[in-house]
């Protein structure tokens, strides 16, 4: 399992557009059967901050999702328009949170 969670900061007066872009991905994740859960809020509007929080099966999905020319257009649209505090984690010990 991979997770990926974290901020991305962009100038608050693009929040909205951010997250529109970055929302748009949805239907291609969720045509990935690799794809467990793939969701961009707004955290702080004034501060420009919107939270990434994502689940994949796998490496090869993530890098499926990744790799589509969609994705590729937001990631070289917002790059150099964004600060990416993002990070990518290997989970291998899911549990019920309550236990």
């Amino acid at each position: 399992m991979i997770i990926i969670a974290g901020r991305v900061h962009v100038d608050p007066r693009d929040v909205t557009e951010f997250i529109a872009d970055a929302k748009a991905t949805y239907p291609i994740a969720a045509a990935n059967p690799g794809n467990v859960l793939l969701s961009f809020c707004i955290d702080d509007l004034d501060a420009g901050t919107v939270t990434v929080l994502e689940q994949w099966t796998s490496q090869e999905a993530l890098a499926t999702h990744l790799s589509t020319p969609q994705v590729q257009q937001i990631f070289a649209k917002w790059a150099p328009r964004m600060r990416n505090e993002v990070r990518k984690f290997d989970a291998s010990n899911e549990r019920d949170p309550r236990a």
